[in-house]
């Protein structure tokens, strides 16, 4: 391999007669004036005269054709195979033409690839167009992980990408981008795995309920872990809520805003601040809110007086002088729009139907101090609603355990954690502001200085705000097809637009990770998780399972009654049951499908035309 055409002092053109060129391959080149330079394939080609093809020009430059022929090279007879090359780092003058290149050993490329131990970092997957690497690899990067592949597990076949984790100390937050089926997902799934196998207190916001890791998948123990200690699954209103009793004003008009997609108005605010109390609990505040309803239908203090003097019982008579207190409420604050509190009481209610308001989020908290993942479980609706609560109480717990250890006062120690949302443009959307979009911006500005990191995974990174964007110093890069996104994603990276041009083409599982850690971007195949999602399964194979039991089951009731004429299905339905077959043209099509499965047969008899057993 040698060096041919013009070069300069950022890119080369690199040819050779024997061996193709892989994209994000590295290369070294010797350059007898400038010695070692490094430098990575961003373009790829082969060349022959008689197979030419002319696409935007010339498939080779000429003067690299002209070099070659200098050089030795019979590009009239031979395919020669041609490489772009950018240098890792500029070089002081323009590459020597005719200096010879060559594939690195793993030493001399090390600090491009990899810059921590797999033990203290997250193995990802593999560095794609490694494969030359991975007899010089050092023994700590060897057999780490396995690849799934055309279907078939397979080994590893290059240099482990190993993520820095404890860089996001100084470059915070992970963004995930991809499209649908384009192993975003699964790519969120290898991070989590890789996240607790460290204990590194996690909290993920799941509305897909597919964020399970106690289903193992099928790889060897070798380079598979049980995580069923490291995570706890948990559902909103059933194991978690939001104890209405902790909650101040303004997390409950917080809560509120968020249930009506951020569209609470001032004079729904009005209300809220207007009736809620400190302690109240969720009865004594609805009730509060349905008694000023009541008295607003009633209208007036005279038709109030009146019902309390034809009340009979003592209850009744408390609840009409609640009325009447609730009415001198409103006397003072006659903003109040009865359309107002009428919506207030709706979305409460309804949260209150969610079971937003069960229990409260202590289960998180403890689960964040033993060091695990925690899965919050729910409708994107409800989460939306959730995740502002429980991401600011996390939060500002941490937050108040640093500021006091900073004061030097005593407090109770409160971990550092991790924030993973899927479908995340769903919690800080771009153009309009929600409540769980303020906290969320807070800790992509902020969270660094306390300990708190996001790990951000969307299909639309065009539709998530653009200041938290930003921010995120890693972004993991699918199969992207939507050009808006594929603008963000140049805007937001530095991928080449050779790299851009490549997002619609990715296999399912490829990406392109760009990071401020690695200060480069860098093409791997993420690695087989070690746990499978319960969504895992085709749906098609899932119907044909069950349409399969469901024709099993009708067998062992059919098999019975064997042989059947068509002229006594009517007894037949008897004897098998409504459930099987409820009337005479469904069991019909019941023993046509089971001849056509092969459990049964059709013949023609001397006794006629009957069902027989097969």
């Amino acid at each position: 391999m040698q060096v041919a055409g013009i070069t300069n002092q950022q890119e080369i053109y690199v040819v050779s007669k024997d061996n193709p060129f892989k994209i994000n391959q590295i290369l070294i080149i010797e350059d007898k004036m400038q010695g070692i330079l490094r430098g990575e394939v961003v373009e790829t080609s082969s060349y022959n005269k008689f197979l030419s093809l002319n696409i935007n020009g010339e498939m080779a430059d000429r003067e690299v054709l002209n070099s070659l022929k200098n050089l030795g090279y019979e590009v009239d007879e031979n395919t020669i195979y041609i490489a772009k090359v950018r240098l890792i780092v500029e070089a002081k003058y323009p590459v020597a033409t005719g200096s010879l290149v060559r594939v690195p050993s793993f030493s001399e490329v090390r600090d491009l690839l990899v810059s921590v131990n797999p033990e203290n970092g997250l193995v990802l997957g593999v560095i794609k167009s490694t494969e030359e690497l991975k007899t010089s690899l050092d023994p700590v990067f060897e057999d780490k992980l396995c690849l799934f592949e055309n279907g078939n597990i397979q080994l590893q076949n290059g240099v482990p990408f190993v993520f820095d984790i404890k860089s996001m100390n100084q470059y915070p937050h992970i963004g995930i981008f991809g499209g649908s089926g384009s192993g975003k997902s699964f790519g969120m799934r290898v991070i989590l795995e890789e996240i607790m196998k460290l204990n590194i207190p996690t909290v993920v916001l799941d509305p897909h309920y597919e964020m399970d890791f106690s289903q193992r998948s099928g790889l060897d123990s070798k380079y598979a872990i049980d995580f069923k200690d490291k995570f706890a699954c948990l559902q909103i209103g059933r194991d978690i809520g939001i104890k209405f009793q902790d909650l101040n004003t303004r997390d409950l008009i917080n809560i509120i805003s968020s249930a009506a997609a951020g569209t609470l108005t001032d004079s729904m605010a009005n209300v809220i601040q207007s009736l809620h109390e400190y302690r109240d609990s969720y009865l004594t505040f609805e009730r509060r809110l349905n008694l000023l309803k009541e008295a607003f239908e009633i209208g007036n203090e005279n038709k109030i007086n009146k019902l309390l003097q034809e009340a009979q019982t003592k209850g009744e008579k408390e609840r009409i002088r609640d009325l009447e207190d609730m009415l001198e409420v409103f006397k003072k604050n006659s903003s109040i729009p009865a359309a107002s509190l009428n919506g207030v009481l709706w979305r409460l209610q309804r949260l209150y139907r969610d079971g937003i308001f069960t229990s409260d989020i202590r289960p998180v908290e403890n689960n964040l101090l033993a060091g695990k993942t925690v899965i919050v479980q729910g409708p994107i609706k409800v989460l939306n609603v959730f995740s502002t609560y429980l991401i600011s109480n996390l939060y500002y717990k941490r937050r108040e355990y640093r500021d006091s250890k900073q004061r030097g006062e005593a407090a109770e120690f409160f971990p550092p954690f991790i924030l993973a949302f899927d479908e995340s443009h769903n919690f800080a959307p771009k153009g309009y502001e929600t409540p769980s979009k303020s906290i969320i911006k807070e800790i992509a500005q902020e969270g660094r200085k306390y300990g708190v990191f996001l790990i951000l995974a969307t299909q639309r990174p065009a539709l998530l705000d653009e200041t938290i964007t930003a921010q995120l110093n890693t972004k993991i890069v699918f199969r992207t097809v939507r050009a808006s996104d594929i603008d963000i994603i140049k805007e937001e990276t530095d991928i080449t637009s050779e790299e851009a041009k490549r997002l619609p083409y990715l296999t399912s599982g490829d990406a392109f990770v760009s990071s401020a850690i690695i200060g480069r971007t860098v093409a791997i195949r993420v690695r087989m998780a070690m746990t499978t999602s319960s969504h895992g399964e085709n749906p098609f194979d899932e119907l044909d399972d069950m349409m399969n039991k469901k024709y099993r089951e009708a067998y062992d009731r059919i098999k019975r009654v064997l042989p059947i004429m068509p002229t006594k299905f009517i007894s037949v339905l008897d004897e098998i049951g409504s459930d099987v077959a409820p009337n005479v043209e469904t069991l019909r099509n019941l023993l046509d499908n089971l001849v056509d499965k092969g459990y049964i047969d059709y013949k023609k008899t001397p006794l006629g035309d009957m069902y027989v057993a097969k």
